[in-house]
């Protein structure tokens, strides 16, 4: 319940700046989580470049029949959505695969219809929901754990202790809304 209040307070008073101060905010907030986060400052912003390259291309091949989600953690794409068929389905991953500094590919897309607008919202709830419940989990840190809604779906990524991977699995798990957990970790130890 405190972190639902604590959500909504933040939503609110995002809403209420104005100028240039949410740009400043973000700015400072996205650096206080490459502080905490294990991937080098490098890497972490060659995730970004990786995304938003290998969405980017995929817009450009699909303009149609195809939603992909890009999500890059320690230069592993994972790749979520839908996809009209499995020919589609392969050259995303391939398309994936050819960006610079990829070294792997997770292909999650289902063979399915393009989701609804409401089906999305569901599935960015439930990241919330789940990023929420993290919040009070004292076996990790919420910033070593991105993640990941699709379909009722949710895929953590991250480069976690084996232990880490696990309790946020379990913390996950049993979050309401949740159909499935798919751990894409990287384990270092």
């Amino acid at each position: 319940m405190r972190n639902l209040i604590l959500t909504a307070l933040l939503g609110l008073a995002a809403v209420n700046l104005s100028g240039c101060v949410p740009v400043v905010a973000v700015g400072i907030g996205a650096g206080a989580m490459m502080a905490d986060d294990r991937r080098t400052a490098s890497t972490y912003l060659m995730d970004e470049e990786i995304e938003l390259k290998v969405a980017s291309r995929i817009r450009e091949a699909y303009t149609e029949g195809v939603h992909v989600n890009v999500i890059s953690y320690n230069r592993r794409v994972l790749l979520t959505g839908e996809a009209a068929d499995a020919a589609a389905r392969a050259k995303a991953e391939q398309i994936a695969k050819d960006v610079t500094n990829v070294r792997e590919v997770q292909n999650e897309i289902l063979l399915a219809g393009v989701s609804t607008i409401m089906a999305r919202s569901n599935d960015a709830y439930i990241t919330t929901k789940v990023k929420a419940r993290f919040l009070d989990d004292r076996r990790f840190s919420v910033n070593h754990v991105k993640v990941v809604t699709e379909a009722g779906t949710v895929f953590l990524m991250g480069v976690v202790k084996r232990e880490e991977g696990a309790a946020a699995a379990e913390v996950a798990a049993k979050t309401s809304g949740v159909a499935k957990v798919v751990k894409v970790f990287e384990y270092i130890d």
